[in-house]
């Protein structure tokens, strides 16, 4: 089971996530996160997006918390709007834009799913929010075939020739995690930066 409430004595929250960050406690975030999605499956993705994204960020040289909240908040209207994808996106802008949530981070949510728009992303924030958030989903497909079903036990290698298998996380848009080239990071170097954001957290994640 994913651990929701995600505890102060848990490893996920006192190593790897600050507490505090320029709007509101991370705190705050996890708490409108609960209250508007209850699919554990859905709340895991949020936590794997928010841990790819911290990584990325600090790669890139921005800001780690900002990054790692739209990460961690970018689905937050998919129950509200049933994942259509004409209207998911949009929602969730409209309640961050009330959270005075910064406006560049409420972008990049916008634009995640680009149909809602019809935009095109164009920032290097809209790009790794894209390619972040979704290739979480293939590492945990690649996960669940390993005989232990660890992420980490994933291997960088597997990961990218799961790309090339399209039928294998058919729902996963792979040209969304293509994206990480529109922020100068290779395919395995990008896959390599997910899988350790991602496996020090496997158990919250529900592996």
């Amino acid at each position: 089971m994913v651990n929701r409430n995600c505890g102060a004595d848990s490893f996920f929250l006192l190593n790897s996530f600050p507490q505090i960050i320029n709007m509101k406690t991370r705190e705050h975030y996890l708490e409108l996160l609960n209250n508007h999605i209850s699919n554990p499956k859905m709340i895991a993705h949020c936590l794997a997006s928010e841990a790819v994204m911290r990584a990325l960020a600090v790669k890139l040289g921005e800001d780690v918390d900002k990054w790692g909240l739209a990460g961690l908040l970018h689905d937050l209207d998919v129950e509200i709007t049933n994942g259509d994808s004409f209207k998911h996106g949009n929602i969730t802008a409209e309640m961050l834009s009330k959270e005075d949530f910064p406006a560049d981070a409420v972008e990049a949510i916008l634009l995640h799913n680009e149909k809602a728009t019809g935009r095109l992303r164009s920032t290097t924030f809209d790009h790794a929010l894209a390619a972040g958030e979704t290739i979480t989903g293939l590492i945990f497909a690649v996960a669940l075939v390993y005989p232990d079903k660890k992420i980490s036990s994933v291997k960088t290698k597997s990961v990218v020739k799961r790309m090339k298998e399209k039928l294998f996380a058919a729902s996963v848009h792979r040209e969304n995690i293509m994206e990480c080239e529109k922020i100068g990071i290779p395919l395995d170097e990008f896959a390599e930066l997910a899988i350790g954001a991602l496996a020090p957290i496997e158990k919250e994640l529900g592996f």
